[in-house]
């Protein structure tokens, strides 16, 4: 399996794929309160059956060229994710998203992580708009989409139910235009 150095600090980026469904477990249950503030995705990975089942939805995805899943690894343990919710290469456009466990806040991984995903969309794939959509109280994801470049486009009020309560969104985007541009600049 390849994976993609973030740095300097022994961070990764890999793919995570449905055989990994027992250590997606365990990820998800050391973070399972913190990574469900904003992301419902620990609310669906309880078992193993339904982590193989997460992880397959995008072994599907990427077969489908319709979406992508990668661990973020720090000293070889799983201690978040970054993924392409969705992927609409004919339309050139995608959105991008995480979750980290507590352990690995504070390090960069998410913001270095997102970097790799966009150089490969924009480069790559000749994707012209990734987007970020993050719970308008979520700050820390809104502060990665600051540091991603981003341009918040648009508040989506009590767009998202989320464990019984609505929530605002907040939807950010970077073009290709202006990821290159900013990319040149670093």
């Amino acid at each position: 399996m390849f994976a993609v150095p973030l740095g300097d600090d022994g961070a990764e980026l890999c793919p995570l794929e449905p055989w990994q469904a027992e250590e997606f477990l365990a990820h998800m249950d050391r973070g399972r309160e913190f990574i469900g503030t904003h992301v419902a995705l620990p609310d669906f990975v309880t078992d193993p059956a339904s982590a193989r089942a997460y992880l397959q939805s995008y072994a599907d995805k990427t077969a489908a060229d319709t979406g992508r899943l990668y661990g973020i690894r720090l000293d070889g343990t799983l201690v978040g994710g970054v993924l392409f919710r969705i992927f609409d290469a004919a339309q050139g456009t995608c959105e991008a998203g995480c979750w980290l466990e507590p352990a690995a806040v504070g390090r960069g991984l998410i913001t270095r992580a997102v970097t790799v995903l966009i150089d490969w969309a924009v480069d790559v794939r000749g994707m012209h708009r990734v987007e970020w959509v993050a719970a308008a109280e979520n700050t820390p994801s809104i502060n990665v989409a600051k540091r991603l470049g981003m341009t918040r486009d648009a508040v989506l009020r009590e767009n998202y139910l989320y464990r019984g309560e609505r929530h605002d969104s907040e939807v950010w985007a970077v073009l290709a235009d202006d990821w290159r541009a900013a990319r040149a600049g670093r």
